[in-house]
């Protein structure tokens, strides 16, 4: 490369190595400096070098600090848009989402790596795990949501496929492969899963549906409907009516517990849950929840000691499911 063909970049390129070769534990002085932009083939001279830090100070909002050690002046980069610190939390987070894939995390966690230096980035590698078991297999996930949102933007209805899983580890459409067709108004998330709220005009309600198990999705030319419905519609109260996004009747349920296991319930209805005395060493909570066995599995899991205790036709259909359950188990 002929010296000095690269000079009208020269700015940025000095960007790109303060970035990446310093932090604040590892400087450079401006000979090394001169020296990484010869490796580019540029020429530069100290005093232009210096103009260079005001304009990335000033006009860029990238910190250049300089520093005396004995008789050398060092520089580096202080504070960058990411920290250190808050790269490792959104990589942590990419890291433990379940649904992001593999491949995904993978390319996700090498972008964020460009927010600090190479020395920092050598740092994170050791923290990186992907765990494939629990990240979500349909990699089209992100187009999806995309193109939901951009529905959602231009009021135009969509159009998908809604699949299951079968034996094979396969996504299947079901209904043969018909396409759904709902006017999209909310994403949510919960048990870091996505799920498209929408409104079904042919059933007249409004429905939930897995981003992940849609496939195919595409923008109609149909507005959307059902505006009335979402006028005062509250996302955090619809996923706790809906407990965790499965189907069931809404019913206000009683639910008695120790008092050790308070915590449990305020992680799963919020801080806002009215929690009141029982007796023993026991405490009581009045919630509103999608009753279904999603459900009383959840009650179940919570141990013999967690009681679900009105309206008594729930509490005859929690012990029958129990009871339904122990058939199995003895062969009736």
């Amino acid at each position: 490369m002929p010296k000095g063909s690269n000079q009208k970049l020269k700015l940025s390129y000095l960007c790109k190595i303060m970035q990446e070769k310093t932090d604040d534990e590892h400087s450079l002085t401006l000979q090394q400096i001169m020296h990484e932009l010869e490796e580019e083939g540029i020429t530069a001279e100290r005093k232009s070098l210096y103009d260079d830090f005001a304009v990335m100070n000033d006009k860029l909002g990238i910190e250049v600090i300089k520093e005396q050690i004995g008789r050398e002046t060092f520089y580096h980069v202080g504070s960058r848009e990411f920290e250190l610190a808050e790269v490792k939390l959104l990589i942590e987070a990419i890291q433990s989402s379940k649904f992001i894939t593999k491949n995904k995390s993978t390319r996700l966690i090498k972008k964020m790596k460009t927010f600090v230096s190479e020395y920092q980035a050598k740092q994170l590698q050791r923290q990186v795990y992907v765990n494939d078991r629990i990240k979500n297999m349909n990699e089209s996930i992100y187009y999806t949501v995309d193109g939901i949102h951009t529905a959602i933007e231009q009021n135009k209805q969509i159009k998908f496929q809604y699949c299951v899983w079968n034996t094979n580890k396969e996504l299947v459409p079901k209904k043969d492969g018909a396409f759904y067709k709902v006017s999209p108004w909310f994403l949510a998330m919960e048990d870091e899963n996505y799920y498209l709220v929408a409104y079904d005009s042919e059933a007249g309600k409004i429905k939930h549906y897995r981003v992940d198990k849609m496939l195919k999705i595409g923008i109609t030319d149909d507005l959307r409907e059902g505006k009335e419905l979402f006028k005062n519609f509250d996302m955090g109260e619809y996923v706790v009516e809906n407990f965790s996004m499965f189907h069931g009747e809404k019913r206000r349920v009683h639910i008695e517990f120790p008092d050790d296991k308070v915590s449990i319930f305020i992680d799963r209805f919020g801080k806002d849950v009215t929690i009141r005395p029982a007796e023993n060493g026991r405490s009581f909570v009045a919630v509103d929840v999608a009753v279904s066995q999603q459900f009383f599995g959840w009650v179940f899991g919570l141990g013999a000691d967690v009681k679900i205790t009105s309206p008594e036709d729930v509490v005859a259909d929690y012990k029958k499911q129990i009871e339904e359950q122990l058939k199995g188990y003895c062969g009736e």
